[in-house]
């Protein structure tokens, strides 16, 4: 397979490993700066995001998307969620007909509350059989170190997604396939607000409990607003529901578990954003997850507060009062 990364990020880099150690691939990745591919190319190193780790000899990289794409079997994408219109808007006349893009990114549009695949489909205007997802507990730096890791690859079209997913097998990274991509892509984007809770509550020196408590009734946030939208529900009990929730809102290593407990150390979101480097998905994706349940009468009371401190309503010791202080109901899928 002739594969095509961008951009050459964290996890587009880590990703782009994983390709180029599946047998048979001629994987190119796209960076957006010449230093970074100048490294890559000669020290098999992405110093910017992944100091440190050395990548296949066999994993090259360009500046120039269209070199990239010339000839792609596949598109992956991953790049901040918030630029991927702008940016796909520019690389779409490079993508050719028989190109499936392959979304890496976990969020939901601000403006238009679409998620990443829908934008895809939106832009290039190709049917959405050609649109596949990966989702899952992908910590970037944990797989470029070829730690067991396993992922799950979501598209309409069965032969798509099992082709992808021959395609990224390793003997350290195991994909499975699912056709919900509904499913698989809220969940990867609800648990990034879910982690920035459960950051805060960190920062506030909340224990276990307190982590517990968020991680299960954010769980059933994101499952409320999936079966709404036609998600099964099945999915949140998998890899790309409570197995990303689990590694997102658990590791040092999560940039939005870091960033929340930035702000429940006191840091501004300003502050904050400077201290965690990269993109914190989450922080963007709350406004437009929250904007998107109260469209469809859907309750998600966790999102709601991390919304109000990110806008400065809240502070991180009001928002949790305010998640206690909600009426008391049963415990019961859906509720």
């Amino acid at each position: 397979m002739k594969i095509a990364v961008l951009s050459a990020g964290s996890w587009g880099t880590a990703f782009a490993a994983v390709l180029a150690d599946a047998a048979g691939n001629d994987v190119l990745l796209h960076a957006r700066r010449d230093e970074i591919a100048d490294a890559i190319n000669n020290s098999h190193e992405n110093p910017a995001y992944l100091p440190g780790i050395t990548l296949p000899t066999t994993l090259c990289a360009t500046t120039d998307p269209a070199k990239a794409l010339a000839g792609a079997d596949f598109m992956v994408v991953s790049i901040p969620a918030q630029s991927l219109r702008a940016n796909l808007t520019r690389w779409a006349p490079l993508i050719e007909p028989q190109t499936v893009v392959v979304s890496l990114m976990k969020g939901i549009e601000t403006h238009s509350g679409l998620r990443m695949s829908e934008v895809i489909t939106e832009v290039t205007r190709m049917p959405a059989e050609r649109v596949a997802v990966v989702s899952g507990p992908n910590l970037a730096r944990e797989i470029a170190e070829k730690q067991p890791a396993a992922s799950v690859i979501a598209s309409t079209d069965e032969t798509v997604a099992k082709t992808l997913q021959q395609a990224c097998l390793t003997p350290y990274f195991r994909p499975y396939t699912n056709s919900d991509v509904i499913g698989c892509e809220l969940g990867g984007a609800v648990k990034n607000v879910i982690a920035l809770a459960v950051g805060l509550a960190g920062g506030m020196g909340l224990g276990d409990n307190a982590t517990a408590l968020l991680m299960t009734r954010g769980l059933a946030e994101t499952a409320r607003l999936g079966v709404i939208l036609g998600a099964d529900p099945l999915t949140f009990s998998g890899l790309a529901g409570v197995g990303d929730l689990i590694t997102t809102c658990s590791s040092p290593l999560s940039r939005n578990r870091t960033f929340g407990e930035n702000l429940g150390r006191g840091l501004t979101v300003d502050e904050a954003a400077a201290a965690t480097s990269q993109t914190a998905e989450g922080v963007k994706t709350s406004a437009a997850l929250l904007a998107l349940a109260r469209r469809h009468g859907v309750d998600m009371p966790i999102t709601e507060v991390v919304v109000a401190v990110v806008d400065g309503r809240l502070t991180a010791k009001e928002a949790a009062e305010a998640l206690m202080a909600r009426a008391p109901k049963p415990e019961r899928y859906g509720s």
